[in-house]
């Protein structure tokens, strides 16, 4: 039986948060056929740019530019295709033009299931405005006299990928999703971003953690690697397990 083809949205506040944290989840679903889109709200070019800032002669324009580099090979190397907004970042600031184009997405891709950040991260209140911003995009794609190009979308589920530092969010685990089969993907992917290279080490360390965390739980004792995420909404079904 033919499984019947997905589409995944990935809601990126900067270029690097939707590698490091769901270019697992990415991978995956590409590697199936499904169509997966990531909507990058800003390039992270005056927070998330460590390592370009310590070069002489930085200009915020140039680090746009290889910031943007970097996330269009990421997104290819993991098999999506990326829509960039430049709506800034530290802070991040959505307008109401941003915001219609954003409703515009969600309708145009259709997504199953969407993916972004924890609703409070208190080191980074951007990816609070992210999280804040696609609930409200949603709910606008819903509604039917909200009148677009595209029609009204239905209910997609709405997955958090980790944060930086899971236990000052509040996030807690209920899916620890296998990538195993995509890691290689995601490590390249993850090597594309070389003004967070010092994350590199991070997130592939800790994706060996949630693989041992995912056996211990009941998976195959072949996973070796795998992702944290959490379901915003009720999984609905007639079976208990």
């Amino acid at each position: 039986m033919t499984q019947q083809k997905q589409s995944l949205v990935v809601f990126s506040a900067h270029s690097g948060d939707f590698v490091w944290r769901a270019g697992g989840a990415i991978a995956l679903s590409a590697s199936r056929g499904d169509d997966v889109h990531v909507i990058c709200l800003s390039f992270g070019e005056r927070g998330e740019s460590q390592g370009l800032w310590r070069r002489e002669g930085m200009t915020l324009d140039e680090a746009k530019r290889i910031r943007r580099d970097e996330a269009t090979q990421a997104a290819e190397t993991l098999g999506a295709d990326i829509d960039f907004l430049d709506l800034g970042d530290y802070p991040l600031r959505v307008d109401d033009a941003a915001f219609n184009r954003i409703v515009e997405l969600l309708r145009l891709y259709r997504a199953d299931t969407i993916i972004t950040h924890v609703a409070n991260d208190p080191y980074n209140r951007d990816h609070n405005l992210a999280h804040e911003t696609l609930l409200q995009a949603r709910m606008v794609a819903q509604a039917m006299g909200h009148l677009t190009d595209n029609p009204p979308i239905g209910a997609p589920q709405v997955l958090m990928f980790e944060p930086h530092q899971p236990e000052m969010c509040g996030f807690s685990v209920d899916l620890l999703l296998d990538i195993t089969e995509v890691f290689d993907r995601k490590q390249a992917a993850m090597k594309c971003m070389g003004a967070q290279d010092h994350l590199v080490d991070y997130y592939t360390e800790l994706a060996g953690r949630r693989g041992v965390q995912a056996v211990r739980n009941g998976g195959a004792k072949s996973i070796t690697h795998a992702e944290a995420h959490a379901r915003l909404f009720p999984v609905v079904g007639s079976e208990l397990i």
